[in-house]
């Protein structure tokens, strides 16, 4: 009996922890970077290029433009990804936009508010982009996991970036 109290204990102790995790912690912010030998100009442009980021994000299966802003400012568009045999629909905003410069997406995959935000540094002849992300959720429960995938979610990022940069630097 006294063993059963003591896991029982034990088990408490773990659900309140991961249930204080969300209080706690409110958001997951993490920042990546690569750095891709062409100039800015031309890896900004590969950047916003649908069918070269279908090369660097395979899962990306569709991309539709719900509202077109002629500064991009406030661009909304609906994209669908394959994520694990399923299909996700979710909604990208562009909050900032300054060409060769910067570029903020908002993406809003159901539990799921993910911003990027990234900054494209001259570097003579090559760029650097510098990636910050924050992800945050709607559902209590979702936020009670982020802290825990934050390692996932930065290791997914950073793959990405670096096949962008496979992809934007064999693109002529």
């Amino acid at each position: 009996m006294k063993k059963i109290k003591i896991i029982l204990g034990v088990i408490t102790v773990l659900i309140l922890a991961f249930f204080l995790t969300g209080l706690v912690v409110q958001e997951v912010v993490y920042t990546n970077e690569v750095i891709i030998n062409k100039p800015v100009n031309e890896v900004f442009s590969d950047f916003q290029d649908e069918e070269l980021m279908k090369e660097w994000m395979p899962e990306v299966k569709s991309i539709e433009t719900l509202e077109e802003q002629p500064n991009k400012i406030g661009s909304k568009y609906k994209i669908v990804v394959e994520n694990q045999g399923k299909l996700v629909t979710m909604t990208e905003e562009v909050l900032a936009y300054k060409e060769n410069e910067k570029l903020t997406l908002h993406f809003d995959a159901e539990n799921m508010l993910k911003t990027d935000d990234y900054a494209f540094i001259s570097e003579g002849n090559s760029t650097k982009i510098l990636q910050t992300t924050t992800c945050t959720s709607e559902s209590y429960i979702m936020s009670c996991l982020f802290p825990y995938f934050k390692g996932a979610l930065k290791k997914m990022s950073q793959q990405y970036l670096e096949n962008f940069k496979k992809a934007s630097e064999a693109h002529n």
